[in-house]
């Protein structure tokens, strides 16, 4: 048997297809038995609206789109989207609006994307990660004029809502903080360089090495892998003077870079202070347990959620939520620099 129709839904019922899609879409016209008896025999056949059929009469897919143009090995081992998504998804769940998450390979097949669902009606808002410099899917998305909430700024996202925590301000605290314990050599074990929140963190530590007077402040560019963190870490280990402090992007490339250091014999925290800017269960089980950035992202996705649940309920109206920057989270693996400590 193929997918039920409204026709075949009438049919078993005895009435009217009119009267099956003023029951199905909530419409008045319909007596309470009659509707009841329709929502019943259409959840025993498992009827289900048509994406086409639901574009047209403007009803909503009770849906939201998240489309994310990394590798997919890379991802699966990042703590910090496991519980971004966690959050996102409970947050839309409590409204029961569903996710629609799809992995591919660039930005092209990013925006292909957004316009076949956007055309189908698969979704009835966006939300946009990784924000880029330039971002050409910025853009499109204003022609589709879909809701969309942008995980990511302060800027950069034209007329679209955003939330977002501050980059600049968090890689400011740890830079003062390395300073502090007398570290004058800093290293940044950076992601990806099209990434607008990558160049912040790169700009801050360049801004502090002038402020604060470090004799060196280098960023090296990854994707994030465990694999690019690894060599960025020995490349930056093999250089003389090598720097006495690396800060990581992300905390997996934290814990790479901390065994890439006991390979080398470079002992943590005596001669290298390890920060990471992603805190995790991976950076309190290592060990020395990792210094880290530290924010509730479980948190951090459910306010995603609230703000595209509210863009989707009134596109007009526009958002810009600034979260709480994350704050430093001070453990055994940062210390004054050999020759400084006591």
């Amino acid at each position: 048997m193929g997918r039920p129709t409204i026709a075949d839904i009438a049919e078993r019922v005895g009435v009217s297809k009119g009267a099956v899609s003023f029951a199905l879409n909530g419409r008045p016209g319909v007596a309470e038995a009659t509707r009841a008896r329709i929502l019943q025999v259409a959840k025993e056949m498992n009827w289900r609206p048509h994406s086409a059929a639901r574009a047209l009469s403007g009803a909503r897919a009770e849906a939201v789109g998240l489309v994310i143009a990394r590798p997919a090995s890379t991802l699966g081992v990042e703590p910090f989207f496991a519980y971004l998504l966690s959050g996102l998804q409970a947050g839309l769940s409590a409204q029961s609006v569903a996710m629609h998450l799809m992995i591919v390979e660039d930005v092209e097949a990013e925006i292909e994307v957004y316009r076949d669902w956007a055309s189908a009606h698969r979704v009835d808002g966006f939300i946009l990660i990784d924000l880029k410099v330039h971002d050409p899917r910025i853009e499109v998305l204003e022609e589709l004029g879909m809701p969309t909430v942008v995980l990511g700024g302060p800027g950069g996202h034209g007329s679209l809502s955003s939330v977002w925590a501050d980059d600049r301000e968090a890689m400011l605290s740890v830079v003062d903080y390395l300073a502090a314990l007398g570290h004058r050599r800093v290293a940044h074990v950076a992601g990806l360089p099209e990434f607008r929140h990558t160049r912040r963190r790169m700009r801050a530590l360049r801004d502090s090495s002038r402020r604060l007077g470090l004799l060196d402040a280098v960023s090296l560019t990854t994707d994030f892998s465990d694999a690019e963190g690894a060599a960025a870490t020995r490349t930056l280990l093999s250089r003389g003077p090598r720097p006495t402090a690396i800060i990581y992007d992300s905390d997996v490339m934290a814990l790479a870079g901390l065994g890439v250091a006991g390979e080398m014999g470079v002992r943590v925290p005596d001669e290298l202070s390890i920060v990471a800017f992603d805190d995790s269960v991976l950076t309190r089980i290592a060990h020395p347990a990792i210094t880290a950035l530290s924010r509730d992202t479980f948190t951090y996705g459910r306010r995603l959620a609230e703000v595209m649940l509210a863009v989707v309920a009134d596109p007009e109206r526009r958002q810009d939520l600034r979260t709480e920057t994350p704050r430093l989270v001070v453990r055994e693996s940062t210390a004054p620099p050999r020759g400084l400590a006591g």
